[in-house]
């Protein structure tokens, strides 16, 4: 480290000591213990993974960037914020040219590596949807897995509205 902070004494720059340290990169050649595996940036955490390799059609271990839990939260709390669920005066329509532009965004950035990781956030949009479904139509009021079906058959019949639902990552509804 002493190394690093005269390079960077050099330049007027200088080390944050919570934000910086040195990270073991593990993966599948690189076997050994050490304490820090992983770490986040610009809102991927770069950690090992199990990826499949698509020419042998096999599985090995390599130190990938997935979207950060932290990100995943901030994403979360950026719909929950929207109040969808509440705001029956909307339309599905209404709801998706609102909100596909931010779902596409966050698609765009954090689903380029490893785009399983964006799952959960696709799940609560939908979660938050069946809230909203329940809330908007009289015979879905307190039937959950009946509003679940509702929405999931409109995925089937109409993808374009969503685009998660275009990309095949509905994921649960319940």
């Amino acid at each position: 480290m002493a190394a690093l902070d005269a390079r960077f004494a050099q330049c007027a720059l200088q080390m944050h000591p919570d934000k910086t340290k040195i990270v073991y990169c593990k993966d599948g050649s690189r076997k050994g213990r050490y304490p820090v595996t992983q770490f986040d940036f610009l809102g991927y955490t770069f950690r090992p993974r199990v990826v499949k390799n698509s020419k042998r059609n096999s599985l090995f271990v390599s130190f990938t960037p997935a979207v950060s839990n932290k990100a995943i939260t901030a994403m979360r709390a950026t719909t929950r914020k929207l109040s969808y669920r509440n705001r029956t005066e909307l339309s599905l329509a209404d709801i998706s040219r609102l909100h596909n532009p931010v779902l596409r965004g966050w698609l765009a950035y954090y689903g380029r590596f490893y785009r399983s990781a964006m799952y959960p956030v696709f799940r609560h949009f939908n979660k938050t949807l069946v809230a909203w479904a329940m809330r908007k139509y009289r015979r879905l009021k307190g039937h959950k897995i009946r509003a679940s079906r509702f929405l999931e058959q409109l995925s089937e019949t109409q993808p374009y509205l969503f685009v998660h639902w275009q990309k095949g990552m509905v994921g649960a509804f319940a």
